[in-house]
């Protein structure tokens, strides 16, 4: 061994044994003159109040990448504190501090959809699962009747449910089921606390736990209306057509009509509203935008959106895109960006991989150049579609009534832009594969553009 091996190896002893009079002397609390030790006190200190300060400075060090004092805060948890009772407080303590960080991240403008994919993007499924678990938890702490329904189901559909007896049972219930030690799930907890306790404000697209005041049934929240339910089953089997048929004319003359069915049921609704005095809102919801291709993806959710006559911003550190409008267009908006990326995947996988010709795989930017060219083109093809359901309804119920009726609207999504975000997705994107450009314009432009007699039979079916 070298001289230089042999200092650093006593270097690392030394620390060790220092760190481990510091635990000894922290955790034990020798009294001086006593000599005893006491099981419940940390010197003059409450346990509760050791534990708590290990959680924090841990959570410290995670943002300094101290990781040997991230190790040493878990080491120390994990084992009680050396202390009767001491895995019941630490637990306590542990569990608590997670749901607080909860709460905090909603007080932020965090909805339970966008906690559980910002977690699972950039820790994983497993935190993402204890981030769920921590949500079902502070939802106890509600009546139903003062939680929204957008909250409501963001929960029900991550199957969010306290599963678990007692909270300072939480820890070796979940280390149990999830196959890990002790000290794995504190390590676990502490980084989820972390990331949650970094996450910035966000704009509060509906109310929180707890002020909500849930509609009668049968009855729509201030700038909704009920779901056209018949609409929705037809625009949802038209877009069911367009990603299982093998032909991308068909699919493209599906996904068309679905465009104008409910471009249509827009511009009726928006005339019965004006008719009846009644004054919608636009309001806010958050679609997410997956790796890979995430550039091309919110470019296809932009041009989904604008044809829609709604505005977007895209989160990319986040994983998703902010999409402002009034709740049917951002039904559609939704339901149509779903399909479309369906149907973009498929022709993209289709084409194959691709080399260059010294052999290199050039497949990502023949992709990505592939779905950003689509993305454009479809945009085109969507925008053609929702004009040609606003001249149907122009001539049925004339320039006069319907044009001022859709401004208004427009300027109140913008006014809602403007004062939500500032700026949209970008629109300027880089193109490095010229072939994957011109295969994806390709991809989306083969279908005709006539419509209009399909969808006449639709309505009169």
């Amino acid at each position: 061994m070298s001289t230089r091996s042999r200092e650093r190896r006593k270097a690392k002893q030394a620390r060790q044994r220092a760190q481990s009079r510091e635990r000894s002397q922290w955790v034990r609390g020798d009294s001086q003159g006593g000599g005893g030790q006491q099981s419940v006190f940390t010197g003059q200190r409450p346990l509760r109040e050791v534990a708590e300060s290990l959680v924090h400075s841990a959570l410290r060090a995670h943002y300094s990448q101290d990781t040997c004092e991230v190790l040493r805060c878990v080491h120390l948890l994990a084992e009680g504190l050396e202390s009767s009772g001491g895995h019941r407080v630490v637990d306590t303590v542990i569990v608590g501090t997670l749901h607080r960080f909860v709460h905090q991240t909603w007080h932020r403008g965090w909805q339970p959809a966008d906690v559980e994919r910002v977690v699972e993007r950039r820790l994983g499924a497993r935190h993402a699962g204890l981030a769920i678990d921590g949500m079902a938890a502070q939802m106890r702490g509600y009546a139903r009747a003062t939680v929204d329904e957008r909250w409501e189901a963001q929960l029900a559909a991550m199957s969010a449910e306290v599963w678990w007896e007692r909270d300072d049972h939480y820890i070796r219930l979940w280390g149990d089921r999830e196959g890990l030690g002790r000290p794995l799930v504190i390590e676990h907890a502490l980084e989820l606390m972390s990331v949650l306790q970094s996450l910035p404000e966000l704009p509060r697209l509906c109310p929180l736990p707890g002020t909500a005041r849930r509609s009668a049934p049968g009855a729509s929240r201030p700038g909704e209306q009920p779901p056209d339910q018949r609409l929705l089953d037809r625009v949802r089997a038209l877009l069911a057509k367009a990603e299982s048929t093998e032909f991308a004319e068909e699919a493209e003359a599906f996904t068309a009509k679905a465009q104008e069915l409910m471009a249509r049921h827009s511009i009726d609704h928006a005339l019965l509203a004006a008719g009846a005095g009644t004054r919608d809102e636009p309001v806010g919801r958050r679609v997410s935008v997956d790796r890979p291709y995430e550039p091309a993806k919110a470019l296809l959710l932009q041009k989904v959106a604008e044809a829609n006559r709604c505005r977007t911003t895209w989160s990319k550190e986040f994983g998703f895109t902010t999409v402002l409008g009034f709740a049917s267009d951002l039904d559609a908006v939704e339901l149509l960006y779903t399909s479309l990326l369906v149907q973009a995947t498929t022709a993209v996988v289709h084409a194959g991989p691709r080399r260059d010709r010294y052999g290199q795989s050039r497949t990502r930017s023949f992709r990505q150049s592939f779905l950003t060219a689509y993305a454009i083109r479809i945009g085109q093809r969507l925008t053609e579609a929702t004009e040609q359901a606003s001249s149907d309804a122009i001539a049925e119920a004339g320039n006069d009534r319907l044009l001022p009726v859709l401004a208004a609207r427009d300027d109140a999504v913008r006014r809602a832009a403007d004062a939500m975000f500032r700026e949209t997705v970008g629109r300027d994107v880089r193109i490095s594969d010229r072939e994957g450009w011109v295969s994806g314009t390709a991809a989306a432009d083969l279908a005709s553009l006539d419509v209009r007699d399909a969808l006449a039979g639709e309505r009169a079916s």
